[in-house]
């Protein structure tokens, strides 16, 4: 299209009197359709829920505390990359393997003490015994990557470091295989140690109830996350951190040693990778050499979703993703089964269309992406369009990687912004 008057950028992809843009006019496209598509499975799934068809209140609680039960331990693996990325500037893919090596590791110690009755007969002791192996495995080799893989490379383009963290992930999870076998290995049973009920059941809160190893995953991981805030902003070792984060020459300049700096933050985010082993453990149970990657993805997903370089952004975007990982493939695709009404079909047709016009006829580019969205909806309602889905739990996964997507579209420094050093920013 030739250009008509001069160009004004516009927030949502589309610019007043613009020249035609193959990049800015599908963005523009996939923010209306993904929008489209989120209010009209939300407003199907309350129009279902209301006639009976949908999840049930309780049902939907539990989906809501399991969302953020997971999204929890997925922000205690954030935590490590968004440090790392702070201080160093680029993304360490092998963190996934160091949270399974943390579990993998916490499993045998586990069935050695099961295997001798300790599970059973103390197991308050050998949970901390569990915990304190799991942390001392993932701190140990995230400070032996850092020494062995990136240290060596600190000077190099950072490139080069992404290739190797992926070749160090590789590396751990074949090195895992081959000394542990494929196997899934099945952490012991909390059913049988004389545990208090609320533990292997439900805690009533009165209006909802949840599970009790739901329950210690979530107070785990945010008193992790509060122990490490505090240990960031008011320890003289986490200020070395942000001031190495911020700018590594001024902090050697004012005499912080950048070495022992950033080794400190790679053992700090492989202990909170630790815990995040054991909250595995208590959730799923399940560990093997692959253990990692997936969830590690996600908590990189996470970190970019909360903010990447933001340690609570870090925290809450693992929660925003667990709970829409949870939640959305019940809800959202859920509804759109439900089928728009004609009369408000061509409500939001004229709408649409109304706002697009006016749109363009005042320069008000803003009235164009909820115009499309208007038009889209009034095109569902006269089209009696609906989409059933089947096994919805199976494609979460699909959903909360979508997540991530419309982040980086609608918001790409993430929802509590980044915290980045000086030469990374633009």
């Amino acid at each position: 299209m030739a250009t008509v008057t001069e160009r004004a950028p516009a927030s949502n992809g589309l610019r007043v009197g613009w020249t035609f843009d193959w990049v800015e006019s599908f963005l523009f496209v996939v923010k209306a359709f993904s929008a489209f598509v989120i209010l009209w499975g939300l407003i199907g799934y309350i129009a279902l829920a209301s006639s009976g068809e949908a999840l049930t209140g309780e049902a939907l609680r539990d989906l809501i505390v399991a969302g953020v039960a997971q999204g929890s331990m997925y922000g205690l693996i954030a935590l490590g990359y968004s440090m790392v990325y702070g201080v160093l500037g680029f993304i360490n893919f092998a963190h996934g393997e160091v949270f399974m090596s943390g579990a993998i590791v916490g499993y045998f110690t586990a069935d050695a003490f099961f295997r001798t009755g300790m599970w059973t007969n103390n197991f308050y002791v050998s949970i901390v015994v569990v915990l304190l192996a799991a942390v001392a495995t993932s701190t140990a080799l995230a400070v032996l990557i850092e020494r062995i893989a990136y240290r060596p490379l600190r000077g190099a383009p950072r490139l080069i470091p992404l290739i190797t963290s992926i070749g160090v992930s590789f590396f751990i999870q074949n090195a895992v295989l081959g000394l542990t076998g494929p196997t899934v290995k099945t952490y012991p049973p909390l059913t049988e140690v004389g545990l208090p009920e609320w533990v292997t059941g439900r805690v009533n809160f009165g209006i909802f109830a949840i599970d009790g190893t739901k329950l210690i995953a979530v107070v785990v991981a945010l008193l992790s996350m509060l122990v490490l805030y505090q240990f960031v902003t008011r320890t003289k070792t986490g200020r070395a951190m942000r001031a190495v984060a911020e700018d590594k020459e001024i902090a050697a300049l004012m005499g912080i040693n950048v070495d022992r700096t950033i080794v400190t933050t790679f053992a700090v985010g492989g202990s909170m990778a630790g815990v995040a082993a054991l909250l595995w453990a208590i959730l799923f149970r399940g560990v093997n050499s692959f253990t990692g990657f997936l969830p590690g993805i996600k908590a990189f997903t996470a970190a970019v979703l909360g903010g990447i370089g933001n340690l609570v952004g870090a925290m809450i975007g693992g929660i925003a993703l667990g709970v829409f990982e949870g939640v959305g493939p019940q809800t959202i695709l859920f509804g759109l089964r439900w089928e728009v009404p004609l009369w408000l079909g061509l409500v939001l047709l004229a709408t649409g269309v109304l706002a697009v016009v006016s749109g363009r006829a005042r320069g008000r580019s803003r009235l164009y992406l909820p115009g499309a969205i208007a038009i889209l909806g009034g095109v569902a309602g006269v089209l009696s369009w609906s989409q059933t889905i089947p096994g919805l739990f199976q494609i979460k996964d699909v959903v909360a990687f979508y997540a991530l997507f419309l982040v980086l579209i609608f918001r790409p420094s993430g929802l509590l912004g980044e915290r980045l050093a000086l030469e990374d920013r633009a």
